[in-house]
């Protein structure tokens, strides 16, 4: 390990000099003998505020790409991205170009349908109060609105129930046992949470409470005491694909519901705005059954969305919504419901068809957003400087703890503090008379794996490979903080301490054509495990309008060429301080996206800049 650190902040001194000469090596090899390990970790890391990994993904075996040019008659570069997609014959680029309602699978074949659709129809049939019950984020608040809209379609008796965040916590809540119990509800459908609610499934049995589960997580090792538990991860559902969120289980589970009302796929479009935000917030694999809804929805979104949705996004001045969109506009709006205030301010306005009534929720639910966009600044700043203050830059995770940090953004706030530090981080506050945290991993990480192996010291933690929550008691925070340092710095591979990007493919900036943007843009929508192609073009000069901008000129604007080729602008955002190496007509190596510039009616193609070398 001692010498792997020290071949890494040779490198990159060298990538950031762009020097490789003996007497450097001398130097660094002296240094290396008086350093110890904690002296070359504090050098590592801040060379990885200047450094980032490149790395060029293998390129696929060359029968396959001529196979699939052939078959499609696309250029290599296209035919050589769809197969490090997976996509390798003519039906699966059918599939993955013209995603189609028909390719959603039957909901049957998820374990347990069968059950959940009667337990409901018993309940309609027999007049029976169901409770519709979700988590307060963006998956949760959709699915909620989702199920009970449409289940208030055809019958009255629903109600939702979204738990508070501060009083009860994540999932499902004795509170809200207690709620429907004392309300006469006999049925409780609970959305993006319950798979782990084993106590409080049991304590509702006990007043005579049915359970149906709809969850995405991973299950433990023992399944809650529910009629029916729908959740893609259990190990003993063989539904064909795995990775729906939240929201999603709940749309198979009305797609089940709908076949006792002669209703079809195409009578459900309409919901699949809800499903398209909580497939963008929750961050799940945008592949199969994902793209498909993903791509339907944003059609819903760009078209005709619910009322809610249109109030959100009525003075966004662009044509066409994407992904990004729906991540960086929409969702953080739902989110500020919960995270400030409560989750049903985002229920109901998902579920208000009165447009005029929407846009007022919607002016109330951006106030929470600015609210929360303040709050998090503002601690994001005290977590920096306490890390600064107790030295702790060269360790392998990134652990902070105030009691008064408001429990509502300390996800986003662990999300910063990993862009700063690259490590694994959880972010702790006071909830009552225990701690709860927020826990986000850098890329290829499973911070859940790590909580697991960390779990003596936590009442309950939940989540997924990046994102995960967990409570524990105050008197064991320096033990766990402890222990997950320990675990990390034993099972993450050191290279994942440093930020990557993984580059698709190497072209020339002459391969860019029209044609090929108008064929990028059919990849859409883009997501994880289908993320927008980043290309490497090397030898690439700056004709000398190169410049610093921002007030603090930390952005970067170049005007690159390659030998003769065609010029193009480029945008590099956090460049700034990289701009000597562009300086003096110099060649360096660009990573990037290409995108459309609009600008005034004018439309140009404009690389985006990962990063330059």
């Amino acid at each position: 390990m001692h010498l792997w650190l020290f071949l890494q902040i040779f490198l990159k001194t060298n990538a950031l000099l762009q020097k490789d000469d003996f007497a450097t090596l001398l130097i660094f090899i002296y240094l290396y003998r008086l350093s110890s390990k904690r002296t070359l970790y504090c050098c590592l890391f801040l060379l990885d505020y200047h450094y980032m990994r490149w790395n060029l993904q293998l390129k696929p075996e060359k029968h396959k790409v001529q196979a699939l040019q052939d078959a499609l008659q696309v250029n290599e570069i296209i035919a050589t991205l769809l197969v490090q997609r997976g996509i390798e014959t003519f039906e699966e680029a059918r599939a993955f170009f013209r995603p189609s309602l028909t390719d959603l699978h039957d909901p049957y074949l998820m374990k347990d349908m069968d059950k959940a659709v009667f337990r409901i129809e018993t309940a309609i049939q027999n007049k029976e109060n169901i409770l519709v019950f979700g988590d307060y984020d963006v998956d949760g608040t959709t699915a909620v609105s989702l199920v009970s809209s449409y289940l208030k379609s055809y019958y009255p008796n629903i109600t939702t129930y979204i738990p508070d965040r501060y009083a009860e916590g994540y999932g499902i809540s004795y509170q809200g046992i207690d709620f429907a119990d004392d309300n006469g509800f006999s049925l409780i459908i609970a959305l993006d949470c319950g798979i782990k609610s084993i106590d409080h499934i049991n304590y509702a049995n006990t007043k005579g409470i049915d359970f149906i589960v709809c969850d995405h997580h991973r299950p433990g090792d023992t399944l809650p005491n529910a009629v029916a538990i729908l959740d893609p991860k259990r190990d003993d559902c063989d539904y064909p694909y795995k990775e729906l969120c939240g929201c999603g289980v709940g749309f198979k589970l009305i797609q089940a519901l709908a076949g006792n009302r002669n209703q079809t796929i195409e009578d459900l479009v309409s919901y699949l705005d809800l499903v398209a935000t909580a497939i963008g917030a929750d961050i799940v694999p945008i592949t199969g059954e994902n793209r498909v809804l993903a791509k339907f929805g944003l059609e819903v979104i760009n078209a005709n969305p619910r009322p809610g949705i249109k109030a959100i996004i009525q003075n966004i001045k662009k044509q066409v919504l994407t992904i990004s969109d729906v991540v960086f506009i929409i969702a953080p709006r739902i989110n500020a419901a919960g995270r400030i205030k409560h989750g049903n301010y985002a229920v109901e306005l998902l579920t208000e068809f009165n447009l005029e009534q929407a846009i007022e929720f919607a002016s109330q639910i951006e106030v929470l957003n600015t609210d929360r966009k303040d709050l998090d600044k503002q601690i994001t700043i005290e977590a920096l400087d306490q890390i600064k203050n107790n030295k702790e830059t060269d360790k392998f995770t990134t652990v902070v703890y105030q009691e008064d940090w408001h429990k509502g953004v300390i996800g986003i706030v662990a999300s910063r503090l990993t862009e700063s530090y690259y490590r694994p981080t959880i972010v702790f506050t006071k909830s009552g008379d225990k701690l709860a945290a927020s826990a986000r991993s850098v890329k290829d990480f499973d911070i859940y794996n790590a909580l697991e192996a960390s779990s003596e010291f936590l009442i309950q933690f939940g989540g997924h490979m990046y994102a995960a929550g967990m409570t524990l008691k105050e008197e064991n925070y320096e033990a766990f903080k402890n222990k997950f340092e320990e675990v990390v710095q034993q099972t993450i591979h050191p290279d994942l301490l440093t930020p990557e990007i993984s580059v698709d493919l190497e072209i020339n900036l002459q391969d860019i054509t029209e044609k090929l943007v108008r064929i990028l843009k059919q990849f859409e929508p883009f997501g994880p495990e289908n993320m927008t192609p980043v290309f490497m073009t090397k030898g690439v000069h700056d004709t000398g309008y190169g410049k610093a901008l921002g007030q603090d000129e930390s952005h970067l604007k170049l005007f690159v060429k390659q030998n003769n080729s065609e010029g193009y602008n480029a945008i590099g955002f956090g460049l700034g301080n990289k701009k000597n190496i562009s300086d003096h007509r110099n060649k360096f190596d660009i990573s990037y996206t290409i995108e459309e510039n609009e600008w005034n009616g004018n439309v140009s193609l404009q690389l985006r800049l990962k990063d330059i070398r």
